[in-house]
């Protein structure tokens, strides 16, 4: 009998132990034919027999971290890890805001001023007032405007359907000249 097989008898069953305690079920086998593989082919390079157990044992930590450094895990992620998929109001929301930035850079200057700083910067309409250096009543007609502006702009583009909560819940194209969407 040669060492490799004696290797295979002595430690065999142990080897098996620790790697079914590293890994799945279904790896053991082939992890083990890959250990004594590897054991066949360098146990010239072994210097010291008292060193063995050792020297065997590091070639099978080694091959079961190589073995979940090579194999692509795909797992389920936990519930509290997943990324809920959009739901359809949030799709229409971004899409409707893509159209809105070429509307409201359509809008007159103080209209588009107005509505970039309130709406789009999220300004108070004091602080509008302050910079457009007008005055609160001012800011506050030239807001109101604006979004009057881009309601009637998004109208002509569009047909929206709206729940109970004046909430956009489905719109359409109302033709493909809508130089905005």
């Amino acid at each position: 009998m040669n060492t490799s097989e004696k290797i295979w008898q002595a430690y065999h069953q142990k080897l098996a132990a620790f790697i079914s305690s590293k890994v799945a079920a279904d790896a053991v086998e082939d992890l083990l034919q890959d250990i004594f593989l590897k054991i066949h082919r360098h146990i010239n390079s072994l210097r010291e027999d008292v060193k063995l157990e050792n020297w065997v044992f590091q070639i099978t930590r080694n091959a079961i971290s190589d073995y979940y450094r090579t194999k692509k895990m795909v797992e389920e992620l936990p519930d509290w890890i997943k990324q809920p998929e959009p739901d359809e109001a949030e799709i229409i929301k971004k899409e409707l805001s893509s159209c809105l930035v070429p509307m409201v850079n359509g809008l007159p200057e103080k209209y588009r001023d107005a509505i970039q700083m309130s709406e789009l910067e999220n300004k108070t309409q004091k602080e509008v007032a302050e910079q457009a250096g007008i005055s609160l009543s001012g800011a506050k007609s030239r807001v109101q405007r604006g979004r009057a502006l881009l309601r009637t702009m998004l109208e002509d583009c569009c047909q929206f359907e709206i729940n109970l909560k004046n909430q956009v819940v489905s719109y359409e194209k109302k033709t493909s000249h809508c130089k905005a969407c």
